[in-house]
């Protein structure tokens, strides 16, 4: 960053002695010492000269020939030709197209800065019965600290109550304490801002793709300047030539409208991974999706309560919920969940004993209560459990409830589809999508019935992490493949696809590290923003080049014919590259 903050400085620099030598030569001449002009011009010209060599320099030994050489060259021949003023102006349109480029990126990549500032640095700690300020790397596992309101909360932990709290998030309440789960370095909030550190440093396809056109356009630039020269016998066109090449618009309009992207898209809480990854998604034919997690919620709901001997449904949840109070399984927090969403009060239990995995017991406002799972309660209480059990949707989980030594009812859970999953299916259809499959490492049935009613082309299940990437490369035939999943089994497909997306919120940190592109909220309709930011940043890229250079070579062509001199080109091609980098910022908007 301090690098990138000293070269924005010494681009805006150049600029500002540019601008100040050009209107100073202009000054000089008003003022009847138009004999100094020639010298004033040339003064301000030749620092930008050294520093655009020294930046060729640079590419040269990294392997990279730009179209920086054209502008070198045009400064060069106006300069030899007594064309100072042109030279001037060339030299301003260069200065001044590197800073506006610098702010324009600077501008585009905001918000993924204003992600990396919000990291926090130092974490509030419980130590020896009194409260320290220390350094987050020397936060542990199982320590307690303090977040205040306002706080960051440094690393991935749980509150007092049990419930998960991930790094990242902001306090916006009362201060809480909160129990370390993680180092910060291995913390979801850390793996975000290492993706973000990497999105901001990769390049785009597209990018070394207009590298490529650049050595093109060099070698069209110097043949046509040459043929001017010869052709006319007048240097002064060649000079007007290289003038009205100076190609910003392929320097700058592919990193400008990616970039753009990415920071728009990090506006929806949706994280990708550079220019490679914008492009390549803006290009996505195929769709393989996860189910659990993905297509789904990933968390077992409650929905239903079976009941007999007249107990009520709340009655049955509120005893249920007050005795899983005292168990840590995921099954048992979901139904204490559910029971206070729906504000019934809960008793403390006594006299508990659990049997990890299988069931608990003990004394809710002193009736004796059992809750389990189906074996657990018909051992204890006989098979009466098994004929409430039936007929229960593919993938439901039941936990039974006795009361007084006798069967009470059943709770139901199961994960359910996402709110509006087949208009999400729909939309990415009209975005180009041409085939959908869910991939699933679930059961035949359990796949369909969650799959029954959505437009899928395929349906694949009872699948390993590697049937999945045999999956993903098979669609390959259709197009660039997208994957999305969110679990540690689902890290090798989203590696394999052409772009692989991630369920970052909740999902596994492999996974998140494996995706191109990482959704930092639960929200799977986010894909559709992705979608939509991607093509328009690809076609906003693509517009500015074309428009650019055609505008360029047009002027160049004009310029060979003897119609524009080198002063008119310059001021024309610094019109050209304004219009371009303002139009690659048009991807900032919707």
């Amino acid at each position: 960053m301090l690098v990138g903050d000293t070269l924005q400085r010494v681009r805006r620099l150049l600029a500002v002695l540019a601008a100040l030598g050009l209107l100073t030569g202009f000054a000089a001449k008003l003022a009847g010492f138009a004999a100094w002009s020639p010298a004033i011009w040339i003064a301000v010209t030749v620092p930008v000269l050294f520093a655009l060599l020294a930046e060729i320099v640079t590419s040269l030994r990294s392997g990279d020939l730009g179209l920086d050489i054209v502008a070198a060259l045009s400064m060069t021949a106006a300069l030899a030709v007594g064309e100072n003023l042109a030279a001037a102006i060339v030299a301003l349109m260069y200065a001044g197209g590197q800073y506006l480029e610098s702010y324009a990126e600077r501008a585009a990549r905001r918000e993924m800065t204003a992600l990396l500032s919000r990291v926090p640095r130092t974490a509030v700690i419980y130590r020896d019965g009194q409260l320290a300020e220390v350094a987050l790397d020397l936060v542990r596992p199982g320590d307690r600290l303090l977040v205040r309101q306002g706080d960051v909360v440094p690393v991935d932990g749980a509150i007092a109550e049990g419930e998960a709290v991930l790094s990242g998030s902001t306090n916006v309440g009362d201060a809480f304490d909160l129990v370390a789960a993680r180092l910060a370095a291995d913390s979801t909030y850390a793996g975000v801002i290492r993706l973000v550190e990497s999105a901001q440093r990769s390049r785009a396809p597209m990018s070394r793709l207009a590298d490529r056109y650049a050595i093109l356009f060099l070698v069209v630039t110097v043949l046509l300047a040459g043929a001017a020269w010869a052709l006319s016998g007048d240097a002064v066109r060649a000079v007007a030539v290289l003038v009205v090449a100076t190609p910003c618009p392929l320097i700058l309009a592919v990193p400008v409208a990616l970039v753009a992207g990415l920071s728009r898209a990090a506006k929806f809480g949706i994280l990708i991974k550079g220019g490679k990854a914008i492009e390549t998604l803006a290009r996505v034919r195929a769709l393989v999706i996860d189910k659990t997690g993905t297509l789904t919620i990933g968390q077992a709901k409650l929905i239903n309560i079976r009941t007999v001997d007249g107990i009520t449904p709340d009655e049955l949840l509120r005893i249920a919920a007050s005795l899983d109070q005292a168990s840590k399984h995921i099954i048992a927090q979901t139904i204490v969940a559910e029971a206070r969403g729906r504000s019934l009060s809960l008793a403390i239990p006594t006299e508990v004993v659990e049997i990890p995995g299988e069931g608990i017991e003990g004394k809710v406002d002193g009736r004796m209560a059992a809750v389990g799972g189906l074996h657990f309660i018909a051992g204890k209480f006989g098979p009466a459990v098994w004929g409430l059990a039936g007929d229960r949707p593919p993938g439901a989980v039941a936990s039974a409830v006795a009361v007084d030594g006798k069967l009470a009812g059943l709770l139901v859970l199961a994960d359910e589809l996402r709110a509006g999953t087949e208009e999400l299916l729909r939309d990415l259809r009209e975005l180009g999508i041409e085939r959908i499959v869910l991939a699933t490492g679930d059961r035949h049935e359990v796949a369909h019935f969650f799959s029954s009613g959505l437009s899928l082309d395929l349906v694949r299940s009872e699948l390993t992490p590697d049937q999945k990437i045999l999956v993903v490369l098979s669609e390959r035939k259709n197009g660039p493949v997208m994957m999305i999943g969110d679990g540690v089994n689902d890290a090798p497909a989203l590696a394999a696809a052409d772009i692989g997306m991630a369920m970052g919120a909740k999902g596994a940190a492999a996974s998140a590290e494996a995706a191109d592109v990482v959704l930092l909220v639960d929200q799977l309709d986010r894909v559709l923003p992705a979608m939509r930011i991607a093509q328009r940043s690809r076609f906003i890229a693509l517009q500015s080049v074309v428009a650019g250079m055609g505008l360029s070579i047009v002027a160049m062509v004009a310029a060979a014919l003897g119609y524009i001199v080198p002063v008119e080109g310059a001021l024309l091609q610094e019109l050209i590259d304004v219009a371009v980098i303002f139009n690659a910022l048009r991807a900032l908007r919707g």
